[in-house]
């Protein structure tokens, strides 16, 4: 991570823009448009509508994440996962624990949730400026649809080549992205100077005053101008979080000059369907199609910030076993949080198109949007709130607490989208959080099934089957402790006598850490016993061969145990598929394979 470029002051920014802010830098595309295609675009409406997005901005992105999540990281990595972390270090386990657990878990499925959502409608959105280039006015919506699917699929057939190459273009095109929209939106101004008092909050308060019930539910169309808000936190351990935090304040900048310009195009064109491509069209007809082009690039790589978002959440979770191994791929030397999930990968792709077919347009899919962001924002609020609470910092919980009720109230108005599509975020958000509790409530009950020896039990027989006779060479053998011995291990150094000169326990125990590595080896446990453990962060790659190498282990052979589920119970038939379609811990980090042996035991659970 620490070359100069990265450390540079520009550099840093620049990256920042090219790889978290792509979400939130994008929808001014299509937040207005959603908006107005609701509500009159009476002088009066449009000052309030641009109050409110302006302060959303200020309190959902600028205090909750700006200012208070992004005080909170462990070695500078950020998250739902990483909020779990710290509070579970605060509180008793109990029932406070549980509802943390359960909390954190379903923050990371409605992120994942999210990943399906924001790639399509970006695309959409950006390609359906086409219709306002002469002559292609009456372009099919299936032909737009179709460029919009080719687009994605592009996409995510070059993520295995690693982000970390193209990355390096996308800074400068988001740069000049945000510098389009500071300067449309600033030329727009001066069509109506008299939107710049829209700044002030007492627009939004007299805007929600007036429309009652009709104004809340606008609300949930406000949102969509901070999606993407939720990635300066994630995304915080990529770049860390001063650069971040520089580059925010220019995208805000950029994204306010922008809603107001596009306000006073609205109040001087009330019938303008497309508000952003409308108002730069009216401003030059020549740059239009340069813009489109930009535009597209702009959500592709808003989107691909995301996909690396959803593997890196989907990384965090195998490492601390809230799901299924899967097989992960490096793409960087240089930056261990590059990572390419294939099983990931495919599925998102899959999920972009459908979702594009079902929802056709991006307004309708507007409709599905906000409640997976909102849901997110809540949580982390709600987590914050503890957190603070039981810091030093308690001057932040009444900052926390407001911004809480704020996204609570933003939430409970994206209720009423959930027969109009809204329940899509519901059903992409299960999926996940349906595989979270199925793994790692089955990981509990098969480890109880499996009944493990302690130490001391199996030493008696070992040694006695020891001084019979033994194998030369060396025997690895994965344990999850190296004090409790799973019935694989028994069944075949004490039932089927395979014992050799040397044997040796290999754990691997991932830390509440994002980084860090340290192995410790133990001999003696026995004649010819040794430990072997390795403690690493949940965000650090390994080498298992070099270790084992440097710590003078040369195996012959490596034994490991898989499980054959009998069972009844429908959810842990689910659990016995997952563990059969997923790779197991040695194919997980890959070892040699002619040296591998795996040990069947049956369980009933």
């Amino acid at each position: 991570m620490k070359h100069t470029e990265a450390d540079s002051y520009w550099g840093g920014i620049i990256k920042s823009m090219g790889l978290v802010f792509g979400d939130i830098g994008t929808s001014p595309i299509y937040t207005l448009t959603v908006i107005i295609a609701l509500t009159k675009p009476t002088q009066e409406n449009v000052f309030g509508i641009i109050s409110l997005i302006v302060w959303t901005l200020m309190i959902l992105v600028n205090i909750e994440y700006a200012l208070l999540a992004m005080s909170l990281s462990r070695k500078g990595e950020g998250g739902t996962i990483v909020l779990r972390e710290i509070l579970v270090r605060m509180i008793k386990p109990g029932r406070q624990m549980l509802f943390i657990t359960f909390l954190s878990y379903l923050g990371v499925a409605l992120l994942l949730g999210d990943g399906v959502i924001t790639p399509a409608i970006s695309i959409l959105s950006a390609v359906e400026g086409i219709e306002l280039i002469p002559g292609l006015e009456h372009t099919s919506q299936n032909i737009l649809i179709l460029i919009a699917a080719i687009i994605a699929i592009f996409l995510f057939i070059f993520q295995f080549k690693g982000t970390d190459k193209v990355a390096k273009a996308f800074g400068p095109v988001m740069v000049v992205w945000f510098a389009a929209l500071t300067i449309s939106g600033v030329l727009a101004l001066f069509t109506f100077p008299g939107i710049l008092a829209a700044v002030s909050p007492h627009y939004a308060i007299g805007f929600l005053m007036k429309n009652g019930l009709a104004g809340f539910f606008v609300l949930s169309e406000v949102i969509l101008c901070a999606t993407g808000g939720e990635a300066l936190y994630a995304d915080m351990g990529h770049l860390g979080r001063k650069p971040v935090k520089r580059a925010w304040y220019l995208v805000f900048a950029a994204l306010v000059f922008n809603y107001l310009g596009q306000g006073a195009f609205i109040i001087n064109h009330p019938h303008a369907k497309n508000i952003l491509f409308g108002m730069v069209q009216s401003q030059s007809s020549m740059l239009y199609i340069p813009f489109l082009i930009l535009t597209i690039m702009a959500t592709v790589i808003a989107s691909q910030a995301l996909i690396s978002g959803v593997f890196s959440i989907v990384y965090q979770g195998i490492t601390t076993r809230i799901l299924p191994l899967l097989k992960v791929d490096y793409t960087s030397h240089q930056l261990k949080s590059q990572i390419y999930i294939g099983a990931v990968n495919w599925i998102l792709l899959g999920l972009v198109i459908m979702i594009m077919l079902v929802f056709q347009k991006s307004e309708n899919l507007a409709a599905a949007y906000g409640l997976a962001v909102t849901g997110t924002m809540t949580i982390t609020g709600i987590m914050m709130v503890m957190i603070f609470s039981r810091t030093q910092k308690k001057w932040k919980v009444p900052v926390a607490l407001l911004v809480t009720v704020v996204d609570f109230a933003f939430l409970i108005s994206n209720l009423y989208k959930l027969p109009h599509g809204g329940y899509w975020s519901l059903i992409l958000a299960s999926i996940p959080l349906a595989a979270i509790l199925i793994w790692t409530k089955g990981q509990r009950a098969l480890y109880k099934a499996l009944r493990p020896l302690d130490m001391e039990t199996y030493l008696m027989s070992y040694e006695q089957i020891y001084k019979k006779g033994h194998i030369a060479g060396t025997g690895l053998f994965f344990v999850k402790e190296w004090n409790t011995i799973p019935p694989y291990l028994v069944h075949c150094t004490i039932r089927s006598n395979i014992i050799y000169e040397r044997n040796v326990l290999i754990s691997i125990f991932r830390t509440d850490d994002p980084y860090g590595l340290e192995s410790h080896i133990t001999t003696s446990l026995g004649t010819g016993l040794d430990s072997f453990e390795i403690k690493a962060g949940y965000m650090e790659m390994f080498d298992i061969e070099q270790l084992l190498k440097n710590n003078g282990i040369i195996e012959k052979v490596i034994f490991y145990g898989i499980e054959d589920i009998a069972t009844g119970n429908p959810a842990w038939k689910v659990f016995s598929i997952l563990k059969k379609l997923t790779p197991n811990f040695v194919q997980f980090n890959k070892l040699p394979a002619a040296k591998l042996q795996g040990v069947v035991t049956r369980v009933e659970m």
